[in-house]
């Protein structure tokens, strides 16, 4: 049995009128006692935040949450407060951290996903509406790369303004790079229509052109699309399932490589390997 791991954790909770001095706690910051490991994440589910502060920016904070777990990925070893002191003071000080807490986790992962459903992720009383379309698609994503023990160590939101041209207003929602090679990897759903196919088709060789020129490497572009069974109950008419076959044959036209959601188990499992978790 592997020997426990020594740790400390920090809450984030999320303040919108410090007079009244109510809170949600949003997200955990965990470290290695070491300091050799470092994490940051925040809840998925921004219900609670939302009834709590209806113009609440999640938009902002899922940001915060990408850079801040950056910048503790490149420099484990320093203390997180310069950062929560930047963000804090960029929210008026919506944003507050308790005191630090020792911890004892299995291992670091395991760690961090118990303290976040013990103090972020309450029990839901009630079923939550089931995710569809591309939120869906990415919250699958998100959960088997996760579950592999990668998710913090690859790129979010990539903007393909680095690799084509300025104002490009396109987010790849995940990748890494082993090797010489860039794996991306973007949801695209198909429930509506075929525009989100035609459009990452549209950008595919600027951005397999310029992930050559800046990053020296060949880019892998994977579109993550719902099964065809999953579009509209078990039997979709005609007019779907052509619509699905010319959205998946437009973007393998460009190069993509398309897979499904069902796929994703596989994916992550070979990002694990690449990665050496």
């Amino acid at each position: 049995m592997p020997e426990s791991k020594q740790c400390e954790f920090q809450l984030i909770r999320y303040v919108p009128d410090p007079v009244k001095n109510e809170f949600v706690n949003i997200g955990v910051l965990l470290r290695a006692s070491g300091g050799e490991q470092s994490a940051l994440r925040f809840t998925r589910d921004w219900g609670r935040v939302r009834c709590l502060d209806p113009d609440a920016d999640t938009q902002m904070l899922e940001a915060m949450e990408i850079e801040v777990g950056d910048q503790l990925r490149a420099r484990p070893e320093d203390h997180p407060s310069p950062f929560m002191v930047r963000l804090q003071d960029s929210l008026s000080n919506g944003l507050q951290m308790t005191e630090s807490k020792a911890y004892l986790a299995e291992t670091f992962l395991s760690g961090l996903e118990d303290l976040m459903r013990m103090y972020v992720d309450t029990a839901q009383r009630e079923p939550r509406r089931q995710r569809s379309g591309r939120s869906a698609l990415i919250a699958a994503m998100r959960k088997q790369f996760e579950s592999a023990g990668v998710w913090t160590l690859m790129r979010k939101q990539i903007a393909a303004a680095d690799y084509t041209k300025p104002g490009d207003p396109l987010r790849i929602d995940c990748g890494y790079r082993p090797n010489g090679v860039v794996r991306m990897f973007h949801a695209v759903s198909l429930e509506a229509d075929s525009d989100a196919a035609k459009l990452l088709a549209f950008s595919a060789r600027g951005l397999k052109e310029g992930v050559d020129r800046v990053e020296k490497a060949v880019l892998e572009l994977t579109a993550i699309v719902e099964p065809i069974r999953g579009l509209a109950g078990d039997e979709p008419d005609e007019d779907r399932i052509v619509q699905y076959r010319y959205a998946v044959e437009t973007m393998e036209e460009y190069e993509i490589r398309v897979l499904t959601s069902s796929d994703l188990p596989n994916v992550a499992e070979t990002a694990r390997r690449e990665l050496r978790v």
